[in-house]
This record gives C-alpha cells, structure tokens and sequence, in this order.
C-alpha cells in the first residue's frame, strides 16, 4: 500500500522525521498485530507490504496516519492536511510478493539523475537506449545499497533486519542455494538496476485494485465486503469479468483472420504475440500458464513475446490500433 504528500509536498523534511515514521511502523506492528514484509520511505510518499492476519488494514493505516501527521505538524508547526486522501492499497497474491518487494526497493533509483524515470525506463525498454553507461550502473548499484530507509540493505544481507520487519515470507519465494537466499536476492533486485528494464506489476492490476491470478481474483471479488458506493474500485471489480484465454484467443482469430493452430507456432507472428499480451495483462495469466498454454513454448519465449508486443503497440500506430480494436471486442462478447 501506499500514501503520497498532499499537493504531492514531502511528508519527510529530514531524518529526524524518517526515524520516528519507523518507530511508528515498529509500534504499529505491535498494537496492530500486522506483519510488515518490507518498505521504503521517498520524500513524499512511502510504499509498505503489508500483510493483516486480523483483517485490519484500515484501522492500522488510519492509527499511522494519524499518529505521524500530528507528530510531523507539531514538530514542524503548520497546521492541514499531510497525506494526499486516504491511503491506496492493492490486494496481493502471496506469489506477487517476491516481484512487488523487489519494485518497493527500486523506488530509490528509480529516479531521473541515475537514467531510471519513467521516460527512461520506457526509452530502454522499447530498445532505444544508447550504449550501456558502466559508471552509471555503479551509481545506480552504490545508490540502492547505501539507501537507509529502505528494508532493502536488510533483505540483501547488507545491513541488520529490526525485529519487526518480516523477511522470510518473501526470500522463501527466491529460488537458488540453501542459506543463499539473501545472495540470492539482491542479485535478482540490482540486475533489473543495471539493465534498466524492470517490468512494473501495477500494470496488470485488476481494477486497480488487485495483482494476482485468475482464480485469486475471483476469490477476491467473491470476498468482497463494504460499501459499494464509496468504493468504486470494488464496483469495477465486481462488474468485471476476467475474459478466458480461449475468449482472447477467438477474438484475435477473428482481428486476424486465421485460426491460432495456425499462426501459434509462427516465429514472431504479431498475432501470436498479440493473444500472450492480452492474456498475460487481461486474463492475469502467469508466465508458466501461457508457456502451457500457448503449446508448451518456453517461459522465457513467452516474457520476449510480451515485451515485443508492448514495444511494438507504442512504436506503431497500426499495431496500436489492432490492440485497441481487439480488446474493445473482447469485452463485447
């Protein structure tokens, strides 16, 4: 979850106002019984992963924002609102941890004087980047380690982890060697540091509002609880229905014209490309189950072909528009 500055105005001054916010986390924790997976504190706005055994999000979020915003007006003597509106959460699938924790700790570098802003990353990954810059990858590494207010340098082994922050969850997610894990890890956070090219998960968010798969979803929508009328993500949701691999596979046959035994199996055909990006971002489909289900192509063909498709839909207007006019289709069937 996440709450940002009102007026998008910083919410931390100094370290000073940095420090108490995590003494808050630590008190947090323990009146409210949550457990806290990680976190990372920007001038103004913060991103926490947490998990609420007891269902009770909203009254542990509205005791920290609440705590901390007369702390920080006192200390700093004014006086309205800190925080930008109440808090955004999204609701996680345990199996989206490991990926969400490594974007919460890139917040740090993610940033325009080490080359990572939004435009950068979109440069990079349509492959429009110049050369490499070594030297800026070392900034951009020594930038991330050094980072105090991060549970990073804790996850990657590079600093002490307090005893409230929960570590194992997620480095029990992270493949490779016993006893390795934290290695492990911050080898799988500092690669998407030196190419540039970390995928944000918020992109296939359903309803804004969760990051999982099709059967997670559904679970959610099922389990939905409150009042509608004041909250129109679970509005969307509940009026949303997941298209099937099968729906998007049809529909792109009909855009194409040719049937998906035909061109399944064609080496960077469009439309091959097409059904694996609408299936990963619509249907909230993991790699292996597109690897399946696309004829058991490998995971890797199937994370290239979404990433080509992505490019090729902002780099060509035709391409743009196919997409456009299958998914519109897709939601009339």
């Amino acid at each position: 979850m996440t709450a940002r500055g009102n007026e998008r105005r910083a919410i931390f001054r100094d370290d000073r106002d940095r420090a108490h916010f995590l003494e808050l986390l630590e008190e947090m924790v323990e009146r409210h019984g949550v457990r806290l997976h990680g976190f990372v504190l920007m001038d103004n706005h913060y991103h926490l992963l947490v998990e609420t055994p007891r269902a009770n999000l909203s009254a542990a979020m509205q005791w920290l924002g609440v705590s901390y915003s007369g702390w920080f007006n006192r200390r700093h003597r004014r006086a309205g609102h800190l925080f930008q509106g109440r808090f955004k959460a999204v609701v996680l699938e345990e199996s989206a941890w490991l990926e969400v924790s490594r974007y919460v700790h890139l917040n740090p570098v993610r940033v325009r004087r080490l080359g990572l802003d939004k435009r950068q990353q979109e440069v990079i990954r349509a492959g429009m980047a110049t050369e490499r810059d070594e030297a800026m990858v070392r900034r951009r590494v020594e930038a991330l380690r050094g980072y105090r207010w991060s549970s990073y340098r804790g996850y990657a082994g590079l600093g002490s982890v307090p005893k409230w922050l929960s570590c194992e969850a997620v480095l029990d997610r992270v493949a490779g060697p016993a006893g390795k894990a934290r290695q492990t890890y911050r080898v799988y956070v500092e690669d998407a540091v030196r190419e540039g090219l970390e995928e944000s998960p918020w992109e296939r968010l359903e309803a804004g509002l969760v990051l999982g798969g099709r059967e997670f979803v559904e679970k959610v929508r099922k389990g939905m609880r409150g009042d509608r009328r004041e909250q129109p993500a679970m509005r969307k949701l509940e009026e949303k229905e997941t298209p099937s691999f099968e729906r998007v596979v049809a529909t792109v046959e009909k855009v194409k014209g040719e049937k998906w035994a035909v061109f399944r199996d064609r080496h960077d055909d469009w439309g091959r490309d097409l059904v694996l990006y609408l299936a990963r971002r619509r249907c909230g489909m993991k790699l292996g189950e597109l690897a399946r289900a696309a004829g058991g192509i490998s995971y890797t063909s199937v994370a290239m072909a979404v990433k080509r498709f992505e490019r090729r839909a902002k780099e060509e207007k035709e391409v743009w528009e196919v997409l456009r006019r299958t998914e519109s289709a897709i939601c009339e069937m």
